[in-house]
């Protein structure tokens, strides 16, 4: 999963970073409006963390903006605790969510993973898929009860492959959502990255889509009945 941070407090953009970094998170960093605005409508994201209180173009524009150029990623305002007026101009703008400052991280990223869940439609902790079982909250993959051992970078291609599951997904899309901007993408390592996978969760998991890309299924007999 991949999440853009626009926020002017620099301290604070920093510190959201490493926490969604902690969690498994890819992120971007914008730290005025005009270059969120502009990130967010030209990169692929899951989701946005976005303040209100912006220089160059507030909180509020940039995101009336995105909404009518139909970016439709979740999208959880940063407000002042006194300011309510702000709250009911960023819901009407389209935001999904709010949390007023101060605020305390786990909250954030509790309220982000919520977005993203509602976003793909599950609204639990625990997606599964057959024997698989993802609980986002600890960031941990497990098959028939007994966990299984990822890299980062592992967790985020199957994290996004269970998210969308039934859904073929570009090599090119993977490569968007599990680095960041400033990485040096390479849509070859995807195969590899697959290959891993398929070796970790078993025969069936993995479909290639030739030409297309892959889909995450469910290979037990019952799915298939």
């Amino acid at each position: 999963m991949r999440f853009l941070v626009v926020e002017d407090d620099r301290d604070l953009s920093r510190q959201l970073c490493e926490a969604l970094q902690e969690a498994g998170y890819v992120t971007d960093a914008a730290y005025d409006g005009e270059e969120g605005h502009f990130l967010g409508d030209t990169e692929p994201y899951d989701a946005v963390i976005l303040d209100i209180g912006l220089p160059k173009m507030d909180g509020i524009r940039v995101l009336e903006q995105w909404r009518v150029d139909g970016r439709s990623f979740p999208v959880l305002l940063l407000t002042a605790r006194d300011r309510w007026s702000d709250k009911v101009a960023g819901i009407d703008a389209g935001a999904d969510d709010y949390v007023a400052k101060p605020f305390h991280m786990e909250e954030v990223i509790a309220r982000l993973r919520a977005l993203v869940r509602r976003a793909a439609g599950h609204a639990s902790n625990l997606i599964e898929l057959g024997e698989l079982q993802l609980d986002v909250r600890t960031s941990r993959l497990s098959k028939a009860g007994r966990q299984i051992k990822l890299t980062s970078l592992e967790f985020r291609m199957i994290s996004y492959l269970l998210h969308h599951r039934g859904k073929v997904i570009s090599r090119t899309e993977l490569v968007e959502h599990l680095y960041d901007q400033d990485f040096d993408r390479d849509s070859n390592t995807i195969e590899v990255f697959v290959a891993r996978l398929r070796k970790k969760l078993g025969p069936g998991y993995i479909e290639t889509e030739r030409g297309l890309g892959y889909r995450l299924v469910d290979p037990t007999p019952t799915a298939a009945a």
